[in-house]
């Protein structure tokens, strides 16, 4: 049955044009991926089928008695003044509402033990309790509570969260509810790892329809069946999860290629005998009226020609990660070191080896030390941490922050050895065209910040490089050039991610940071998944 239809829909904001008459059919019970590049309209279409947005043209339909719940990429203000804990239980209204009626017979019941009329209402109303699951609604919010980490939230003003925290409250919020349609745009966003798994295996077992905007590889692959790719205003819907996408897509683009390709020959070739009859025609005149009526009839066959329009490929960030002079072997080093802030311990007793050209990924849950290491590594100012020698530290932070307004241009000419004519060459390639170069980097959003500052690294040549969570902000495609680059980076690589796609591809050794202590695996995320749990 067609839960979700979606036809000819097209949507402008201004003289922009999103959606371009998209056409999209989900199934019920389908599990859904929209993927595109950042801008390409993916929460325009969670919008749209939320009824949040409306379309200029086409139609949306949704069967009749689904019930939709939607999950924004930023957490709502819709939860002002209230506490986590009646947040979910308010999120069953039918529940919530039998259980204060209950609550009131009884008291009433209290009074007058014999009133049997009183006592048969509150067993029909017990039973209709009991029917929608109500005692079940403690075991069901506390299993929700402690999968996405917020059991310890529950008595926190939900204004007083951070936007981590917000966004897990509002997604359990939503699950509690138990719609038929769930609209999930970037859910693992602000998520660890071991919530990230949780989340996939209950959506993995979800009884209803999905519909999920993510850039999250990994994720997409363990659950979704359909993956829908938004290109240039369309949709093309393709059968599968994420990988079997990319399978399918290298098809699609090498088929299209090769019919534009086709096409173009025999357009060439109707235009050259197009003007070859009409040069018969004149040298024949004034006999040549054949001629003509033969160019003529095979220029209006020309014109009914449906032409195909050449595949658009993206120029992919030419992320080139060369450097000068490689340090020593020993690229840092960390002896007995006792992480601590604010005199409360986070990690003890590290002792890491990085060796030149290692590349290794630091991971963990939320609030391990992970970031605070990495800072303290920059810092270098505790005498356990040892930097090699001739080693150039290259960073980018989690959060992007810049000191003083600046445009675009003015910060990369810090960075940049070369005539302004050839830096804002550069910057084109990075997607700062024309006039956005006088963009202000204290407007930038996070995708523009991550890319600035992947082109300041560029610039610095350096042979030890360090990333917090590299890829958030960033689109598929631009992840997957990243990964490239540092794939063939010959330095030595040290990052913290949440994104286990980028993981598997990069490391080769994981750092993983549990109950204050660091445990060293040598392999990638399914080297560390596998050996994990033998243990």
């Amino acid at each position: 049955m067609i839960e979700i239809s979606i036809n000819n829909v097209k949507k402008s904001y201004g003289f922009n044009n999103i959606l371009n008459g998209i056409n999209i059919e989900i199934n019920e019970k389908e599990k859904v991926s929209i993927i595109g590049e950042n801008a390409s309209g993916k929460t325009t279409i969670l919008n749209i089928i939320s009824k949040r947005e409306n379309p200029d043209f086409g139609t949306v339909s949704i069967r009749n008695g689904a019930k939709i719940e939607y999950l924004n990429q930023q957490p709502e203000n819709i939860y002002h003044g209230k506490i986590v804990k009646d947040i979910l239980y308010a999120s069953l209204e039918d529940v919530a509402m039998l259980k204060q009626k209950l609550e009131q017979y009884e008291k009433k019941m209290l009074k007058d033990t014999n009133d049997i009329k009183l006592i048969n209402k509150y067993l029909k109303i017990q039973e209709e309790y009991m029917n929608i699951g109500g005692y079940e609604i403690n075991t069901l919010i506390e299993k929700v509570s402690h999968g996405l980490n917020i059991h310890n939230l529950m008595e926190k003003d939900f204004t007083t969260l951070s936007g981590g925290e917000q966004k897990r409250v509002s997604l359990a919020a939503l699950i509690i509810k138990k719609p038929s349609i769930l609209l999930l745009d970037e859910p693992t966003n602000h998520l660890d790892i071991d919530t990230i798994e949780w989340l996939e295996n209950y959506l993995s077992k979800f009884n209803g329809t999905i519909v999920v905007v993510s850039h999250d590889r990994y994720f997409l692959d363990k659950f979704t069946n359909k993956t829908i790719l938004i290109e240039n205003g369309k949709a093309i819907t393709f059968h599968g999860n994420y990988t079997k996408y990319l399978e399918e897509n290298d098809k699609r683009i090498e088929k299209e290629f090769k019919e534009y390709k086709d096409q173009q020959k025999i357009i060439l070739a109707m235009q050259k005998k197009i003007k070859q009859l009409e040069e018969f025609g004149r040298l024949a005149a004034p006999l040549g009226e054949s001629f003509f009526k033969r160019a003529e009839n095979i220029r209006k066959r020309l014109e009914r020609i449906d032409i195909k329009e050449k595949p658009i490929i993206k120029d992919e960030l030419p992320i080139n990660l060369n450097f000068d002079r490689r340090s020593g072997n020993d690229a840092l080093i960390i002896k007995k070191y006792n992480l601590t802030i604010n005199d409360k311990l986070l990690i003890k007793n590290i002792n890491i080896n990085i060796c030149y050209g290692d590349k290794i990924c630091i991971i963990g849950n939320n609030g391990c030390g992970k970031t605070t290491l990495i800072k303290r590594i920059i810092l270098g100012t505790d005498k356990e941490i040892k930097i090699g020698s001739n080693v150039k530290i290259g960073y980018i932070p989690q959060q992007i922050n810049f000191e003083k307004e600046e445009t675009i241009l003015e910060y990369a000419k810090h960075f940049f050895n070369g005539e302004e004519a050839h830096l804002r060459s550069a910057l084109n390639k990075f997607y700062f065209y024309g006039e956005n170069v006088f963009k202000k980097t204290l407007k930038l959003s996070g995708g523009e910040k991550v890319r600035l500052k992947l082109f300041t690294l560029i610039q610095d040549k350096c042979n030890f490089i360090i990333l917090d969570e590299p890829t958030n902000h960033l689109d598929i495609a631009t992840k997957e050039t990243l990964e490239e680059a540092l794939s063939d980076y010959n330095g030595t690589l040290l990052f913290i991610s949440h994104d286990r796609y980028f993981i598997n591809k990069l490391a080769d050794k994981i750092l993983f940071i549990s109950n204050n202590i660091i445990t060293e695996y040598n392999g990638n995320y399914e080297y560390f998944i596998n050996h994990k749990k033998m243990i």
